[in-house]
């Protein structure tokens, strides 16, 4: 390992290690411009002054879980550009969220699904605290408009047990603001710039009496950076709610996109940096193409049924119909209801401080899916129909004990049904049903000083049984005999803030059998899947804030950095020895310096450093480059409620791959799998808050 990989990564730990040590020399007087958090730090001190209370209250409920995890506000982006998770995540370390084009990015906490080239697996999407995937759990998170969130709350590696889940990724649960939470009571926002990109939205918040909505829409067309890429979307969000009394509500939540996507195709590592712009001509030819209509419904309540018990509960159900033409055309029509339900208790046991949440989650889900032949991109004669039916279904607890004051023993876990029902209308030696079983237990220790800050430490055992898209992989007939990945994690950590300086520091490893991992089997299809034999996940995410001393009148400093060390590797397997897994890279560095002044001005210079070259096959055998992009962002309250801002990235239109799919062997197989990162870009925005 060099020193050009080392340093910058080994200097931001020992930053970070000894904060709570060299903090008290620097730390400030208390007062209005006390030190505000990370996005991605839980504190459970003070409150962050700059952050509404609906998020600090976020932040001290995720504080109890004895493990990595972080909340993104609304404000920490709204002053940006932001379209996909790559934008609204891009501060939290452990997450590689990486935009392939458009909407479509890939997403992975700790190298969870790492290989899939499609859509996302691995991590437990939710919104509102309810799922927002298919019952087999594969996800299309298009759907989600990042503009109609309060906060996102981010659960990362096998910390999903407040939802029921076990997935090796974690958790991201989107919140939708309410008439009472949003940021304003009326929000008018007008975005465009850089590919023939154009925005607007608009965002009201009412109360009358027990009453109050929230209702969003908005709308969007771009060309998109590379030919080929055009897309146009509509959101629509509805939530009605009533109250009856403190911790007492019921609550409407209507969601409706729909999304239209050019897709540009992969390309070589030599057309990806010298040519980024084209479009791969198999994409051209067969007019491939990304196009979903979603609907979805959730009723929803919170309720404290005495002094020590609240329960929140859910029944849900959602539609999509995706039109989908690429190495074939793909027609999915797909239908899936849920309930879910947690109750959360707080005592004593044996005169001892404790509490405890408690609940189950229910999905039952089918999917009608078509196949034809691509004829420049209308469908030609059927190649498949089936019908395919998933249900799952989760109980779960978890309790904490303090042994003293400021320790608690964390004990709980979660009990897993899942089934699969696969009908082919063409080929009936096809049709096959499985059923997984498994458990999952869970251990913990969360330390807190006197200030607030936090140790913790857990073991955690996570399960994912297979999605379709490995169950049903043709020519085989019935399904692939794809098993269960499973996986044994440990982590600790320790997060806080003192003085001038906020930290969140993990340590974490997973050690996986039957990783299900994916190759691409040729240019514009679908990856295979297959078990891996025993592989290992282990890494460092830190997050280190630190508020530079300013006077009064020259504004607030603060120097925002994250970063992680990814290690993810095979173990003496037959074939690939103890190669390293491609797509995520070694190490990844991202900083931010914002100054903001009293007059309302601010300027936000960014450097995202891809400090190591990451591997694209299994054989190790060829990387793709590292890459450093730096970006500006600038904005300004003009006055009453009006606010002017210019995100710029790229500045330097620094040619480089962001994104790209896994192979097995760049020698043999093709690689044809890249997709460029975007040149040089300038958004400006101008939003009204009344």
């Amino acid at each position: 390992m060099s020193l050009r990989t080392t340093a910058a990564p080994c200097a931001l730990l020992l930053a970070a290690l000894a904060a709570p040590a060299f903090a008290h020399a620097s730390e400030p007087a208390a007062g209005p411009e006390d030190p505000t958090t990370l996005d991605t730090v839980i504190v459970t001190a003070r409150r962050n002054p700059e952050d509404p209370a609906v998020v600090a209250e976020a932040r001290d409920r995720l504080s109890r879980t004895p493990g990595a995890v972080a909340v993104v506000s609304a404000e920490s982006y709204a002053n940006r550009f932001a379209q996909t998770f790559a934008d609204t995540l891009r501060n939290v370390p452990g997450v590689l969220a990486q935009k392939r084009y458009g909407e479509e990015a890939r997403l992975s906490i700790r190298g969870s699904g790492l290989a899939q080239g499609f859509h996302q697996r691995g991590v437990l999407f939710a919104q509102d605290g309810v799922p927002f995937a298919d019952a087999d759990g594969f996800s299309d998170f298009q759907g989600v408009d990042p503009l109609s969130a309060r906060y996102i709350e981010i659960y990362k590696g096998a910390n999903t047990l407040r939802f029921g889940g076990a997935q090796l990724g974690g958790a991201i649960n989107q919140i939708t603001p309410t008439g009472r939470t949003a940021v304003d009571d009326t929000v008018l926002q007008l975005e465009g710039g850089s590919f023939g990109s154009l925005r607007g939205s608009v965002q009201l918040a009412r109360t009358s009496g027990d009453w109050d909505v929230f209702a969003a829409v908005s709308a969007m067309e771009s060309d998109g950076y590379r030919d080929h890429s055009e897309q146009s979307q509509a959101r629509l969000t509805l939530n009605v709610g009533r109250t009856f009394g403190e911790d007492r509500e019921v609550r409407l939540i209507y969601q409706a996109a729909d999304i239209k996507q050019d897709i540009p195709g992969s390309l070589s590592l030599a057309d990806a940096l010298t040519r980024p712009e084209m479009a791969n001509p198999g994409a051209i030819s067969g007019d491939q193409a990304r196009d979903l209509t979603l609907k979805r419904l959730t009723l929803q309540t919170r309720w404290r049924l005495n002094d020590s018990t609240v329960f929140e509960g859910a029944v849900w159900g959602w539609e999509k119909e995706l039109w989908h033409p690429i190495f074939q055309v793909l027609n999915t029509n797909s239908e899936t209801v849920g309930l879910f339900g947690r109750f959360d208790w707080t005592g004593q046991v044996g005169g001892l401080r404790a509490d405890l949440f408690y609940g189950l989650s229910y999905r039952d889900g089918q999917i009608e899916s078509q196949r034809y032949l691509n004829i420049g991109g209308q469908a030609g004669a059927l190649t498949a129909d089936n019908l395919q039916k998933a249900t799952g279904l989760d109980v779960f607890a978890e309790g904490r004990l303090f042994v003293t004051d400021r320790l608690a023993l964390v004990a709980g876990g979660s009990f897993g049904r899942a089934t699969r029902d696969y009908s082919d209308r063409v080929n009936a030696a096809n049709n096959d049903d499985i059923d997984y079983e498994w458990f999952s237990p869970r251990l913990g220790l969360l330390w807190e000083t006197e200030d607030g800050a936090q140790v913790f430490a857990n073991v955690t055992r996570s399960v994912e049984p297979p999605t379709y898209g490995a169950l049903v992989q043709a020519p085989l007939v019935g399904f692939t005999p794809v098993k269960v990945q499973d996986a044994w994690t440990a982590e600790i950590g320790t997060r806080g803030r003192h003085g001038a300086l906020a930290w969140d520091v993990t340590v974490y490893r997973s050690e996986i059998e039957g990783e299900l991992l994916n190759f691409i089997t040729g240019p514009g299809i679908p990856a295979a899947t297959f078990n891996a034999g025993e592989t290992v996940h282990q890494g460092i995410e830190a997050g280190l804030d630190w508020r530079l001393p300013t006077g009064p009148a020259q504004g607030s400093l603060l120097l925002r950095q994250t970063y992680a060390w990814n290690d993810f590797r095979f173990v003496d397997d037959p074939r690939w020895g103890d190669n390293r897994l491609p797509v995520a890279p070694e190490h990844a560095y991202r900083a931010e310096l914002a100054w903001r002044h009293p007059s309302g001005l601010s300027l936000t210079p960014s450097v995202e450093w891809r400090i190591s070259d990451a591997w694209v096959d299994y054989a190790n055998t060829m990387k793709a480059p590292g890459y450093t992009l730096l970006g500006l962002n600038a904005s300004w309250d003009v006055k009453d409620g009006l606010t002017a801002f210019v995100d710029a990235r790229n500045l330097t239109d620094e040619r480089h791959v962001n994104e790209f799919s896994a192979i097995t062997d760049a020698r043999t197989a093709s690689t044809v799998v890249f997709n460029p990162g975007e040149g040089r870009a300038l958004f400006v925005g101008l939003r009204l808050a009344l």
